[in-house]
Formats: structure tokens, sequence, C-alpha cells
């Protein structure tokens, strides 16, 4: 089904999927994932309530119990189902998505990620092989309050922000249920009510058009950063005092002063094959070292337990956190992040010269093929610097990485569209500028034609 997708259901509602599919989804969960017992919440999405009446449907008709947390954000699912022990959780979303999608991101236990490879697959299976016959016992339906525990969990995370002058951008998404509460009136907040038809731009802050009011914000109002949040809160990045955009890979290392030097926490961290090069130079001072994983909190999460590392990080602005059974906080990475660059604006240094330590290299930001031979065309731009100059390193894991002294690339296909994703750094504009117009010019001859970058 067009709507499953590697790590979560997701697609324009009633064109990818339909309140049918979803009865099925939910009938089938259980079954799936050894349990009686089904934790979900939702966002504010149009859709949303349509999908949970269904849902709960599907569940109960298969005999399993619904506790119904009501609106939610995606991390506060994920802490409630490992914290009060559920094997399976559904949160209803589609993220940073525009308002005509909807989805469901499915869990198993201790929170652990349920990818299309780790059960979505048999979902599937069981949605177009077997018959449904309804339980003659029908599960039981509760409402469970999950919020309050959660709320005081982050809040034992709030800084002292009062040297901060904070601009904040909640995208009408679901961050607004908590972060009022968390930060009081230290910030400035705009966007705040919560609204599914997102009607001031989608709840996408990878997209730049999308972090343009926030700019202005920062700017008009002379604040020392900018905050913006995705539509499900499992994701958060950052403008600094300019209004420049900081790329979300350099917050791990901002992170590390939290958890490697102030906490003296030893292990490792984990980052995707995107990751600044940068990042990981940077946190070694701390005596930490950097693994290298997959995109996606389907592989990031399960990477950072099998590890048993600290915390972790992606280009994408999820950060992952032992301490949150290894899953994903907007609003947490949001409170630990604030909480550095109040102590570096202490001591006074602007959030711009703080990155800048960072950020070592030219980075040419992801640029986007829409293309069908997505492997060809990989193959033949890593044969091509390969036959060049043998690389220092090289990874296959997640698309290519190759990386040289003085400059690394990364290509990779998209999981779930016809897209080639391609990235590079380099420690020269000049050189960056070499290496962006030999893959493209690649890419091009195997019939790829850019979409977005470059």
């Amino acid at each position: 089904m067009k709507a499953f997708k590697a790590y979560d259901i997701r697609g324009i509602y009633n064109e990818d999927f339909n309140k049918e599919d979803v009865y099925k989804i939910g009938f089938f969960i259980p079954q799936v994932l050894e349990t009686d017992k089904v934790l979900i919440g939702r966002d504010v999405r149009e859709s949303s309530p349509e999908i949970l009446e269904y849902l709960i449907k599907g569940i109960l008709d298969s005999g399993s119990d619904v506790y119904y947390a009501g609106l939610a954000t995606t991390p506060m699912i994920y802490y409630s189902s490992a914290k009060f022990g559920f094997a399976a959780s559904v949160m209803i979303t589609a993220s940073h998505n525009s308002a005509e999608y909807n989805g469901l991101k499915v869990s198993g236990k201790n929170a652990k990620p349920i990818g299309y490879d780790t059960g979505l697959n048999q979902i599937e299976k069981l949605m177009q092989s077997q018959e449904i016959i309804a339980c003659e016992k029908k599960g039981k339906y509760h409402e469970i309050n999950v919020k309050d525990t959660y709320f005081e969990f982050l809040k034992s995370y709030v800084p002292d922000l009062n040297n901060l002058k904070i601009s904040m951008d909640i995208s009408n998404g679901m961050a607004a249920l908590f972060i009022k509460d968390l930060l009081g009136d230290k910030v400035m907040y705009f966007y705040d009510e919560l609204d599914g038809s997102f009607p001031n731009h989608e709840a996408n802050p990878l997209v730049a058009k999308n972090i343009v009011d926030l700019q202005k914000h920062v700017i008009e109002n002379k604040s020392d950063i900018g905050v913006i949040f995705d539509g499900d809160a499992d994701r958060v990045m950052f403008v600094d005092e300019n209004g420049k955009f900081i790329s979300p890979d350099l917050m791990i290392a901002v992170l590390s002063h939290y958890f490697l030097e102030e906490k003296a926490l030893k292990g490792k961290v984990i980052q995707d094959i995107r990751t600044s090069k940068a990042v990981g130079e940077y946190i070694s001072q701390f005596g930490s070292k950097m693994e290298m994983w997959r995109v996606g909190r389907a592989f990031a999460a399960t990477k950072l337990k099998e590890i048993d590392g600290i915390f972790g990080g992606e280009l994408a602005g999820h950060y992952y956190f032992k301490d949150f059974y290894y899953s994903d906080s907007g609003i947490l990475a949001c409170l630990l992040i604030l909480r550095v660059l109040a102590q570096m604006h202490k001591k006074g240094i602007k959030v711009s010269e703080f990155i800048a330590k960072i950020k070592k290299y030219e980075n040419s930001g992801e640029i986007n093929f829409k293309i069908e031979d997505k492997l060809k065309a990989m193959d033949t731009v890593i044969n091509y610097f390969k036959e060049k100059e043998k690389p220092e390193a090289f990874f296959d894991f997640d698309g290519y990485r190759i990386e040289y002294k003085n400059w690394w690339l990364n290509i990779r296909p998209s999981n779930t569209e016809p897209y080639l994703r391609f990235l590079a750094e380099a420690n020269s504009q000049k050189l960056l500028k070499e290496i962006v117009d030999k893959v493209v010019e690649i890419v091009k001859n195997h019939g790829g034609k850019l979409t977005s970058g470059h």
C-alpha cells in the first residue's frame, strides 16, 4: 500500500490511505506486536478525529484495549509508551507534511520504533491476505492522562533563560501543548495556536520559506536566538541572532557541552550519514567518539540503544537521548540547547560566534534530483571520485558517503520517492563548487532533474 513507508505509515488522506485501511491497521497491530493494550495519541489535523475513530474501532474489534491519551506531541507518546509499559503505541500525525497528509507512527515495547522491516510489513501483509472477523468479546476503551507526567519530566530540564531573548515559532503545531507552560513569558511566541490547517506556513522548518517569519521576528525584536518546531514537535531548529539558519547537525556539537562537559558522561554519540565532519571533530575534545548510522528514527533510536550511546542527532533536526528511551524529542532538545546557549551568552559569546567555532567547512545543503535509476547514478558518482583518488573512508549503509582529507559527499536514494539526495562539504568554497558541479553533471547525464538546491 502506498502509505506504508520505511519509518511509518503516511500519505495524503483519502488518496494514499483511508478509514477502512486505518480500521484494518488497528485490527492487526495487537497481533503483530503481541499485545492486548494499545496507547494512542493524535495531533490536530482535520482528518485526525476520523482516523482516531477507525483506529479505535479496529483495535477494539481485535479484542484489545485502547488507552487514549488525547491531543499529544509524538515524543509524549514515545515517552508514555515506555514509561507506562505499553508494548504498542500509535501517534496519529503526518509530522511536518502539509495539511492534506496524515499518518500513523507505531512503536513497540520500550518505545521501540516499528518501521517497515520490523513490523509494518507484517501489518500490510495481513491487511492484504487475512479476513477480518471481529471478536465477540470486544476490547475496552479507556482515557488516560499521561500529559501531566510528561510535563513534569520536561519541567525538570527547564533552564535559566533570564539573560536570553528568544523568538519562537510554534508552527501552529503540537509543541503548543507544553512549551508556553514550560517557559512562560521568558519567550516571544507566535503562531502558537493549535491549528491543523497550518494557516501561516507548513510545519516543516527545513524548507527555507517556512522560517522567513522567524528570521524577521528575530531581527525586528533583536533576539539572541530563534526557535521553530515542526508539526508534531519531534523536531526543532534554530536561527542565530542575525536570522541565519543553523544547520541542525551542528546542534549535536552544542548538546555535547551539556552531556559530555557539564554532566561528564562517557560514551558514544550518534550522527546520521549526512552530518558535518566538523561535529565529530568538535566533540572529540570531550573524549567522545562519533558513531555514524542511517537516517530516520527507526534506525537511529535502535542503533543508539545497541551501542549504549548517550545522545545523538540528525541533519533533519531530530535529537535522540538515552534518558528518553533512546527516542527523539524536539522540546527536550530545545530546553537543553537553550541551556547551553544561555551559558555561552553569560560569557559574552553570541550564538553566531559559538556556531562559528563548530562549523569548519563549507556545505552545499541537500540537493535533490528526480531520477528513476538512482543506483546507477550513485555508482557512477562514487566510481568517478574513487578512480581519481583513493578515499580515506567509505560508507555504504544509507546510500554512499565517501571521505577525503579536505572534503566528503553523501549521495542517497529516497526511501519513498524517485529522488536522489546529495550533500557535500569541503574546506573551501572553490573546492565545494567543483565537487557539486561534477556530481550534478553526472546525475543529469543519467536522466536526473534538479528539484531543489544548487
